[in-house]
């Protein structure tokens, strides 16, 4: 279904359809250059004040967890104070109130600019995930 929202998230949900998501190593997996890529990350989870709420401005974001369980906090994006800010490595953080949805395995979310996102909240306890972010180009 999301597929057809453009070309490059198909290309990104193809990636995932695609790939021996439980033997891929961490790190860095490009699709297409900068255009497309994925992230590979495996961490524990940790208490909501420990995460961050973030969004991208170059970026739409595919979250797949591949193993394990997380919170993620979200909302829409409009007078959050703004807490810093880097435009090269495509980040904001925010201070800011979410709702928490569980992601499980084999459950994805996908945000776009105006979607602040928290990830890597702990759900009950702490606990490892490994998740797998497409990150797509939006120009």
């Amino acid at each position: 279904m999301y597929s057809t929202i453009n070309e490059r998230i198909a290309k990104g949900f193809a990636f995932l359809h695609n790939t021996d998501l439980d033997t891929i190593s961490s790190g860095r997996h490009d699709i297409e250059g900068d255009t497309i890529f994925a992230l590979v990350q495996e961490y524990p989870t940790k208490p909501l004040n420990e995460c961050k709420l973030e969004s991208h401005k170059k970026y739409i974001d595919i979250q797949y967890v591949i193993r394990g369980e997380e919170f993620m906090g979200v909302t829409t994006k409009n007078n959050q104070k703004i807490l810093e800010q880097d435009e090269d490595k495509d980040y904001t953080f925010y201070e800011g109130t979410t709702s928490l949805v569980r992601v499980s395995k084999g459950m994805f979310t996908i945000f776009f600019p105006d979607d602040l996102h928290q990830p890597c909240v702990q759900t009950e306890s702490a606990a490892e995930v490994k998740k797998v972010v497409i990150k797509v180009l939006i120009q």
